[in-house]
């Protein structure tokens, strides 16, 4: 449901009139409400290249509220997209565990994140948009759940949420919180507003050392921040997984395959320009690419054409035969399969400056992973797969190229690499449990 223009009209002097906060967010409320237009375009425009976004537009603007069981008491988790959503399924487990009496409710803001919390849960959790970070809008959805806490994943720290929240003395959680050196610059340059920010959780749980010290640094109280580790490594893949993927492989006979993963703009190219080098040694092999967003799926497909591949759709349910060059993934929630299906596996958002993404479901399937320089998004995690031989840096085509020809004709390597990811992946879990012990501890429901 669209927004209404009158709807639009009436709701924009009303964030005016709650614009009597510290100068600093009285700035982001005028900056965020002029940009209100800007919002309402770029839904638009994503629209354009995935349909989910001309959807429920009534919960982004609050016009629409979840609809709750007055007689239950709710836990609230906001986890923004798919990652976050993925990531906090261990914490759900063990909420819905220990707090039986409690709905939950799970926000998202982006369509790829509410399809995924749709398939693992259905109904046994409520499910909405998350509204936008303006005061009104804010006011009212938290109005409406009163959560008796909320978590928030990883770190979003929008302004009016927060202070909504810290204002009904609403207990906040920041879980799985990391602050990479990048993100700490940026929030140097605004200390007075992230101080109050990071001084209004009950609770910040940082996934390791390095970002609990940042926390503090940026005026967290020192007393609330734990280091608790990663919730991503609670991976938890079903045999399912392998069972699928070895049937897949079956069709596909003995030929070596690399996939490249969560790709981004500029990134395909790199990838191809490879895959050509590769395929001078390994004339069979078989390339994966799976763009990271729905809407660039016509458009990677469209590239390995124009390259002079031979390429076939997941969509169009064709036999991979032996001719198949490269088999673009346009489809949702089957990537874990596919790092399954694979010999060698490159995580994306690497070769170009995005920062990376989680590199712990291949690990956790035992294949080699390889990821480009840019890994400030993961740097702690990424280092300490490198520093167990689990991962391999690359900084170009010719380096993935080379990197990638060794492994398919190394597979004692790729065991040996495999089996180390798998290994620290195992040593590192129990970041939920410690995390869950320490919302009982500090919240009291």
């Amino acid at each position: 449901m669209l927004l209404s223009q009158s709807s639009a009209y009436a709701i924009i002097p009303a964030y005016f009139s709650l614009l009597y906060e510290s100068d600093l967010r009285v700035f982001y409320n005028i900056v965020f409400t002029l940009a209100v237009p800007l919002i309402l375009l770029r839904l638009i425009w994503r629209g354009t290249k995935a349909s989910a976004y001309f959807k429920r537009w009534n919960e982004r603007f609050a016009i629409t509220l979840p609809k709750l069981e007055k007689s239950k008491s709710l836990i609230w988790v906001h986890a923004v997209s798919m990652g976050e959503v993925e990531a906090c399924r261990p914490l759900v487990a063990a909420i819905q565990s220990s707090f039986p009496g409690h709905q939950i409710l799970i926000t998202t803001m982006t369509p790829t994140g509410s399809a995924r919390v749709k398939d693992l849960y259905a109904d046994d959790v409520l499910h909405c948009y998350l509204p936008y970070d303006l005061p009104i809008l804010m006011r009212r959805f938290i109005d409406a759940i009163q959560p008796a806490f909320a978590v928030i994943m990883e770190t979003e720290l929008w302004p009016n949420l927060i202070h909504h929240c810290h204002k009904k003395s609403i207990p906040l959680v920041l879980a799985n919180a990391r602050m990479s050196e990048r993100s700490l610059k940026g929030y140097q340059r605004i200390p007075n507003l992230t101080r109050d920010i990071l001084q209004s959780f009950t609770l910040i749980a940082a996934q390791a050392q390095q970002d609990k010290e940042r926390f503090i640094a940026l005026g967290a109280n020192r007393e609330k921040v734990h280091a608790v580790g990663n919730l991503k490594f609670e991976v938890n893949l079903s045999a399912s997984i392998v069972e699928q993927a070895e049937a897949i492989r079956s069709m596909w006979g003995n030929r070596p395959v690399f996939i490249a993963a969560s790709t981004h703009e500029g990134e395909d190219e790199i990838i191809l320009n490879a895959s050509r080098q590769i395929r001078a040694q390994v004339p069979d092999l078989l390339l994966i690419i799976v763009p990271r967003h729905p809407e660039r799926f016509d458009k990677v497909a469209a590239l390995c054409q124009r390259s002079g591949f031979k390429i076939l759709r997941r969509s169009e349910n064709g036999l991979c035969r032996s001719d198949i060059q490269i088999l673009v993934i346009d489809s949702m929630g089957e990537l874990p399969i596919f790092y399954a299906c694979s010999d060698v596996a490159f995580v994306g958002g690497s070769l170009v400056p995005t920062g990376g993404h989680n590199i712990l479901e291949p690990a956790a399937l035992a294949r080699p992973v390889i990821v480009g320089p840019h890994v400030f998004n993961f740097a702690e995690i990424t280092q300490q797969f490198i520093d167990a031989y689990a991962v391999i840096q690359v900084d170009n085509a010719e380096s993935l190229a080379t990197t990638v020809t060794d492994l398919l004709k190394n597979p004692p390597k790729r065991t040996s690499m495999g089996e180390a990811g798998q290994q620290l992946i195992k040593q590192s879990q129990g970041a939920s449990q410690r995390l869950l012990n320490l919302i009982k501890y500090n919240i009291h429901v």
